[in-house]
C-alpha cells in the first residue's frame, strides 16, 4: 500500500508539473481590407524563455540558433527588420503596430551590446552582424563602420534591464539589401511549428513577395514583471499589403492581361466617353475573396504548441459585423463589442478557410489620419552638389506635433549645416521663410570621417497645427577611388531613410515610427570603358613595336638572285639528306640479315 501510495504521489506530482509547464507560443493572424482593393495581413507569433533557461542554453521554444548568436554577441536587446515595398498613408492609414515593427527599405538593425568600452561594443558588433547574416541568408556583413552609428534619442529601450548593465546601441542599414525568400526561410525556422502549421502554413514566397508592402521583423528583449521572473521575449511579425485582384490570379495564368472592353465597367456618363475611351466607374461593392484565393492554400489549422489551443482566437477579421463571412465547419467565430472585429478558434487538425463574397458595401472600417506625413527628396543638378529636401505636414487643425527626426548619411554625402533653412506653409496657404531654430528644440550632430563613418543627424522638431514646414540644407558629393565603385556605378548610390519617432497618447513606452523612402544618390562616375580601350591601344602599340623591331634584329636583306640561290642550296641539301639517311637504312638491314 505504501509503494501504490508512492507511485500515486509521483504521478500527482509529475501531472501538476506538466501542467505548469504549458507552452508559452502563442501566434494570431489579424485580417484588414483596404481601399481601393488591398489586403492588410499581420502575422505575429510570440514565445519566451526564462532567464535562467537562457542562460544554461536549454531553449524550448525560443530559437537555439539565435540564442547562441545574442549570447556569443553579449547582445541584450536585439531588433532586425525586412521591409519591401512603400506604405500608402494616404489610402491606408496609420501603419501597423505604429510603426514600430516597420523598418526602412532593405535591412534595418539595431541592438544594445553590454561592453566596457565602445572599442570593445563594436568588436561584438561586428560578430553580431556575422553571425546574423550566416543565419537569414542576408548581407548583414557588409554593415561597417561606415553604415554603423549610435543613435541618441531616437530608439529607447523596450526590455527590463539590470541598472549594472553597461549598455551601447549601434544601428546599421543595408537600403540596397534585396528581401527575397531566401530571408523568409530562415524566418520560418526559428518558429516552433515551423511554417507546417498554424497561422505560419500561410507564409508562401510567392505571395510575400507579391505585395505592394511587406514587412518582416525580430524583436528581442528581457522582461521582468516581478523580481526574480525575468525572461527573454522574442516577438516575430510579418505585415503584408496584398493586392486582391493580383493575388487571386491563377498559378498557371501568372501574366495579367487586359481585361476584355466588354467587361469594362465605364461612367456613360462623361461626355468623352465612346468605343475607344473609358473612364472607370466607381465600384460600390467590396471584392470578394478567400484564403485560399489570397494565399494559395488554406490554414492547417492551429499550432499544436500554443498555449490553451482551444481558448485561443488565432484569427481575426476587421471588417463591419453586417458583413457575411463564411468559415469553414469546425470554426468558433465570436464578435468584438467595436461593431467591427470578429475573431476565429481553429480545431488542431482541421484546415480553416474564410470567404468574403463581393457584396454591396454600407459602412467601412474606420481609419485614423496619420498624425504626422513626412517626405524626403534629394534636389538640385549637377554632379558636384546637390540639396535634401525634407517636408513635414500635421493634418491636425488644433494640436502640433512634436517628434524626433533621425538621418544617416553616408560619408561620400558631405552636408553644409550651416545652410540649414526652414519654410512654413499654413492654412492660407502663403508660404514664408523663417529660422530653422524656430521648429527645431534640440539637435545632434556627429560629421562624417572619410572611408570610416558617416554623417549622424538628430532634431527634436515641432510643427505647428494645421501647417507644412519644410527644412531643405545643401551638401556636396565626393569623387570615390575607381575601386569602391559597385558594379552598377550609373545606378547611383543607395541613402538610408530617415527615422522619425513620435510620442503617443498611451505613454512613452508606445512612440510612433514613421520612416521615409530611400533616396538615390548619383555620384561623379568616371567613363570605366577607358581602361580597357587604353590597354587595348597599348597592346596594339607594343605589338607593332616589338614586331618591327624584332623583323630588323632577326631578318637578313639579300638580293633575288642570293635568295634563289640559297633556296637551290637548301633543297638540294634536303634531297642528299633523305638519300643518305635512306642508305644508312638499308645498310643497317642488310647488316643484321648476315
Amino acid at each position: 500500500m505504501t509503494v501504490l501510495s508512492l507511485f500515486t504521489l509521483l504521478f500527482v506530482v509529475a501531472l501538476s508539473s506538466l501542467t505548469s509547464a504549458t507552452s508559452d507560443y502563442h501566434e494570431s493572424l489579424n485580417l484588414q481590407p483596404l481601399p481601393p482593393s488591398a489586403l492588410l495581413a499581420s502575422f505575429n507569433f510570440r514565445s519566451n524563455e526564462t532567464q535562467k533557461s537562457f542562460d544554461e542554453r536549454h531553449f524550448r521554444y525560443f530559437p537555439r540558433a539565435l540564442g547562441q548568436i545574442l549570447q556569443h554577441a553579449n547582445t541584450k536587446e536585439l531588433h532586425l527588420r525586412f521591409t519591401t515595398g512603400r506604405w500608402d498613408a494616404e489610402s491606408w492609414g496609420p501603419r501597423p503596430w505604429n510603426g514600430t515593427k516597420e523598418g526602412g527599405t532593405g535591412v534595418e538593425l539595431w541592438a544594445w551590446i553590454d561592453a566596457p568600452n565602445d572599442e570593445a561594443a563594436f568588436a561584438k558588433w561586428i560578430t553580431l552582424t556575422q553571425s546574423l547574416s550566416g543565419l537569414f541568408c542576408a548581407s548583414l556583413n557588409f554593415i561597417d563602420s561606415t553604415r554603423t552609428t549610435r543613435p541618441v534619442t531616437s530608439f529607447e529601450l523596450m526590455g527590463d534591464h539590470p541598472a549594472s548593465s553597461n549598455l551601447h546601441l549601434l544601428h546599421g542599414t543595408l537600403p540596397g539589401e534585396v528581401v527575397c525568400t531566401e530571408n523568409l526561410t530562415p524566418f520560418l525556422k526559428l518558429l516552433p511549428c515551423k511554417g507546417k502549421a498554424g497561422v505560419s502554413s500561410l507564409l508562401d514566397g510567392h505571395k510575400l513577395f507579391d505585395a505592394s508592402w511587406q514587412s518582416m521583423s525580430v524583436d528581442i528583449s528581457p522582461v521582468c514583471p516581478r523580481p526574480g521572473e525575468c525572461s527573454v521575449h522574442i516577438d516575430q511579425t510579418v505585415d503584408i499589403v496584398l493586392d486582391i485582384d493580383r493575388s487571386k490570379r491563377p498559378r498557371d495564368n501568372p501574366i495579367p492581361r487586359p481585361v476584355p472592353s466588354d467587361q469594362l465597367a465605364c461612367d456613360t456618363s462623361k461626355p468623352y466617353h465612346s468605343d475607344d475611351t473609358c473612364y472607370p466607374l466607381e465600384s460600390t461593392s467590396e471584392k470578394g475573396w478567400s484564403l485560399t484565393e489570397i494565399f494559395g492554400r488554406s490554414l492547417s489549422g492551429a499550432c499544436p504548441l500554443s498555449e490553451n489551443i482551444d481558448q485561443q482566437e488565432p484569427v481575426c477579421l476587421r471588417v463591419p459585423h453586417e458583413r457575411e463571412v463564411v468559415v469553414a465547419s469546425g470554426a468558433v467565430e465570436t464578435k468584438k463589442p467595436d461593431g467591427f472585429t470578429r475573431c476565429f478558434t481553429l480545431q488542431p487538425s482541421t484546415p480553416f478557410d474564410l470567404t468574403i463574397p463581393e457584396q454591396e458595401v454600407t459602412t467601412h472600417v474606420p481609419l485614423d489620419e496619420p498624425v504626422l506625413s513626412a517626405e524626403r527628396t534629394i534636389v538640385g543638378h549637377g554632379q558636384e552638389r546637390g540639396g535634401m529636401r525634407i517636408i513635414f505636414d500635421n493634418p491636425s487643425d488644433t494640436n502640433s506635433v512634436d517628434f524626433i527626426y533621425f538621418e544617416t548619411l553616408p560619408w561620400f554625402l558631405r552636408p553644409y549645416v550651416h545652410t540649414l533653412q526652414a519654410s512654413i506653409t499654413g492654412c492660407d496657404g502663403l508660404r514664408r521663410q523663417v529660422p530653422a531654430s524656430q521648429f527645431i528644440r534640440e539637435s545632434f550632430y556627429r560629421p562624417a570621417v572619410d572611408r570610416e563613418r558617416g554623417t549622424q543627424l538628430e532634431l527634436a522638431l515641432t510643427i505647428p497645427p494645421a501647417s507644412t514646414v519644410t527644412l531643405t540644407y545643401d551638401f556636396e558629393k565626393a569623387i570615390l577611388r575607381y575601386t569602391e565603385y559597385p558594379p552598377d556605378a550609373n545606378r547611383g548610390f543607395n541613402v538610408a531613410p530617415a527615422v522619425i519617432k513620435l510620442g503617443a497618447a498611451n505613454g512613452p513606452n508606445h512612440p510612433i515610427y514613421i520612416r521615409t523612402t530611400s533616396l538615390l544618390l548619383p555620384l561623379p562616375t568616371p567613363d570605366f570603358s577607358m581602361p580597357y580601350n587604353v590597354i587595348i591601344l597599348t597592346s596594339t602599340v607594343v605589338a607593332l613595336a616589338f614586331g618591327s623591331i624584332f623583323n630588323l634584329l632577326v631578318r637578313r636583306f639579300v638580293t633575288a638572285e642570293e635568295a634563289a640561290a640559297l633556296t637551290a642550296q637548301t633543297f638540294k641539301g634536303r634531297l642528299t639528306g633523305k638519300i643518305v639517311a635512306l642508305r644508312d637504312r638499308i645498310k643497317g638491314k642488310t647488316a643484321k640479315t648476315e
